[in-house]
């Protein structure tokens, strides 16, 4: 048991591959993509409702705060482009990216394409 579990009261076992362990990865077979995160659904019910109560926390008054609600419309622009050009480092084209985001491809490249 390592310090900080034995600290907690938790024993944990990790799983990497031992030294003398085959090789169980098929790289021809294995794509270059990352598995789905599982959690992104989850996260991003999290983040609506965030983003909900900081509109009501406003609508209840908050005039200063809605200046920093345009600052987080700002953030989730620059975001989306962050995952924009991550998508495009993990091989996805354009017309992948921008058939989930409900435009055509060559809008896609337009607006996010230039900065990569």
């Amino acid at each position: 048991m390592s310090p900080v579990n034995a600290l907690n009261g938790h024993a944990t076992t990790s799983h990497p591959a031992s030294p003398g362990s085959p090789d169980t990865v098929k790289n021809p077979l294995t794509p270059n993509r990352a598995g789905r995160a599982v959690e992104n659904g989850e996260y991003a019910a999290f983040t609506r409702r965030v983003l909900r109560a900081y509109a009501r926390r406003v609508a209840d008054g908050d005039v200063e705060a809605i200046t920093v609600m345009l600052g987080l419309s700002a953030e989730i622009d620059a975001a989306i482009g962050q995952a924009v050009t991550g998508l495009r480092g993990f091989g996805y084209s354009w017309a992948e990216i921008a058939c989930r985001l409900g435009i055509t491809r060559q809008a896609a490249w337009q607006r996010w394409g230039r900065a990569s």
